[in-house]
């Protein structure tokens, strides 16, 4: 915001009258927005613009271009047990979500396979070669995609739709509450802090089961913003009581954006 210059030298003139001082050009301000009366639209925005500090959503498509994380995952296995896996996570952006290009690198206990959106479909590499995921593994992935925090910080290019719900206060913080929808009708509940604007948790219904993942530790990479530690959860209510089961915490070590990524990494053959 310019500021009109202040120093002006005074002048006398020959019959000793000063003259007069110049005022300041009035300064524009901008337009005023009621913090207590947000739309879910304004309220996503702000988020993005926090994401993406000082340029949002600009900011967001300009440095994260490209992506490389590298982390480990804790995640319930079958039997009941928690297998550690290291992860790399490979992203080119697209303009929306559905044209993104996406690899995740996992190394089990068993096996390490890689699974891959890219042209809004899902498969799997294994030893070099192409397989069919498992449903389940499958819709575990793409839930990762869709209803992540990406889901609200591209909700406009995803052309999905956003309802404001009621705040709610939790362990006494207060949260803006809002219902973003996807073209696929996927739909994500985010909790978002009416102070920071963060999103601090989110919440999902998938074949009958309800999700609940939280976001912890943010820190800012290359200037945006970043969670480094998540973790999910299933609610199951049997009666009056409510049981949460931690079936996945994931630990960022790393990540990167604008490295060269080779677009070879997301082909099918």
């Amino acid at each position: 915001m310019a500021f009109a210059s202040a120093a002006f030298a005074q002048t006398i003139t020959a019959d000793t009258r000063a003259t007069p001082t110049p005022k300041p050009t009035p300064i524009p301000t901008p337009q005023k927005i009621d913090l207590k009366n947000l739309t879910g639209e304004q309220i996503a925005e702000y988020a993005i613009f926090f994401y993406g500090l000082p340029g949002g959503r600009a900011t967001l498509n300009q440095i994260r271009k490209t992506t490389l994380e590298r982390g480990t995952a804790n995640i319930l296995n079958a039997e009941g047990k928690i297998d550690t896996v290291p992860y790399q996570r490979f992203i080119i952006r697209g303009d929306s979500l559905s044209k993104e290009k996406i690899r995740l690198d996992q190394e089990f206990p068993a096996a390490r396979y890689s699974l891959i959106y890219a042209e809004d479909k899902i498969f799997g590499v294994y030893n070099n070669t192409v397989f069919t995921p498992r449903e389940d593994a499958a819709k575990v992935f793409e839930n990762q995609i869709w209803r992540g925090l990406e889901a609200l910080l591209r909700f406009r290019e995803n052309e999905a739709k956003v309802e404001l719900a009621a705040k709610e206060k939790l362990m006494g913080v207060e949260y803006h509450v809002l219902d973003v929808t996807d073209k696929q009708e996927r739909k994500t509940r985010f909790y978002i802090s009416a102070k920071t604007f963060r999103v601090m948790m989110l919440t999902y219904e998938d074949s009958g089961i309800k999700y609940k993942r939280k976001y912890y530790d943010y820190n800012y990479a290359q200037g945006t913003l970043v969670p480094y530690r998540t973790v999910l959860w299933t609610i199951e209510k049997l009666g009056e009581k409510v049981i949460e089961k931690q079936i996945e915490e994931t630990e960022v070590g790393t990540i990167t954006f604008g490295q060269r990524v080779d677009d070879g990494l997301f082909a099918a053959s």
